[in-house]
């Protein structure tokens, strides 16, 4: 499974130099790692991963096949979007499509990039990007709900249940809470993602700040500020400089990795966007490995063995019979799938194993 993600923001707050770095990122990897624009404004990034690295090399791969992550540069937000503003319509048309939000949010001070509202407060750029959404999501519930109206008056009792969520629902909106923070049973929750409601997707946070305040941005005024806000919603906050991940983005893997030594960084800001969204959608990583390519497949944490061997091809899910399975901790330890198996250390797996990330996995089927 691909995740897609919407990178959202206010005028020159750093989001499209954001994506510009992301795509050229991908752009200049190994030739090996899949990469393309589907658009201007849609990029697939390989997905950094150390452990896909290390199998290759033990197994003598002839390739390796990174999972991937499609980043949108949705069009610059301004007040009214949701009305039509700017390129409001376009704005709201893609960031029904993603699986998740990064909000950009402009924390650095600089006379010569103007912000569009005169001054840096990311509580205000927040606002004026949550009114937004949460008008546009009123006006998807009130054109629901009369509709629902409709079937409820010939009396059918699901058709008034699911009026009376809609009209709680509204109520919840237009207290300006999003779809998110919205309690439910688990009927409501299905009622509720057939709406497809745009403050109902998971959101993080990148705070874009200055080289200066890297690598946490503790001593950012404006990132402390962001930080607070964002724990009210219970979501993350991912320090970048966007302006040096694009010249990062520039460099060979090897100049890369000296370049982050000597600013003293342990991973790119592009690399802890990703990994914060995975964790924020509640995605991890197995392997496959064999002589041909090694490769990593994306799945949600909890996903049975067969449900995993479903990501490769139906036929798998269709036909499992079982998974051995090895940790990367042990492969990487012993190095080869002959000192595994005479450890005991590739095991079995039926179809009510649970996968973990990390996981190397060969499946048995038959169709």
């Amino acid at each position: 499974m691909a995740l897609r993600c919407g990178i959202v923001g206010l005028p020159n707050v750093g989001k499209s130099t954001l994506f510009n770095a992301l795509t050229s990122s991908a752009a200049a990897l190994a030739a090996n790692y899949p990469f393309a624009t589907i658009e201007p404004n849609v990029g697939i990034v390989p997905v950094p991963d150390a452990r896909l690295d290390a199998l290759e090399r033990l197994a003598s791969s002839a390739q390796k096949v990174p999972a991937t992550i499609e980043f949108v540069d949705i069009a610059g937000l301004v007040a009214g979007a949701s009305k039509g503003e700017g390129l409001g319509n376009q704005f709201l048309a893609h960031i029904r499509e993603v699986d998740a939000i990064v909000h950009v949010i402009r924390c650095f001070e600089d006379s010569n990039v103007i912000h569009v509202a005169g001054r840096v407060d990311p509580g205000s750029d927040k606002e004026v990007v949550d009114t937004e959404l949460l008008l546009k999501d009123l006006e998807t519930l009130e054109k629901r709900i009369d509709r629902q109206a409709r079937a409820a008056k010939t009396g059918d009792k699901k058709a008034k249940d699911e009026l009376a969520f809609y009209e709680r629902l509204l109520a919840h909106l237009s207290a300006g809470l999003s779809a998110r923070a919205f309690d439910g049973t688990e009927e409501e929750a299905l009622w509720r993602r057939d709406l497809f409601l745009i403050t109902d997707k998971p959101i993080l946070y990148a705070a874009n700040v200055a080289e200066s305040d890297l690598p946490d941005g503790n001593d950012n005024v404006h990132v402390a500020q962001l930080r607070e806000i964002a724990a009210a919603d219970g979501a993350e906050v991912v320090v970048i400089c966007a302006e040096l991940e694009a010249q990062i983005a520039e460099l060979d893997p090897e100049e890369r990795t000296a370049f982050l030594e000597e600013a003293g960084l342990a991973r790119t800001g592009l690399e802890r966007l990703i990994q914060a969204a995975y964790k924020l959608l509640g995605l991890i990583t197995y392997f496959t490995v064999g002589p041909k390519e090694a490769r990593a497949w994306t799945i949600r944490r909890g996903t049975k063995a067969p449900g995993a061997a479903g990501v490769i091809h139906s036929d798998f899910e269709r036909g499992f019979i079982r998974a051995e399975t090895i940790k990367f901790a042990d492969y990487d330890r012993l190095r080869t799938e002959a000192a595994i198996r005479e450890a005991g250390l590739m095991r079995s797996e039926g179809r009510d194993y649970t996968v973990e990330d990390g996981d190397v996995m060969l499946f048995r089927f038959n169709v």
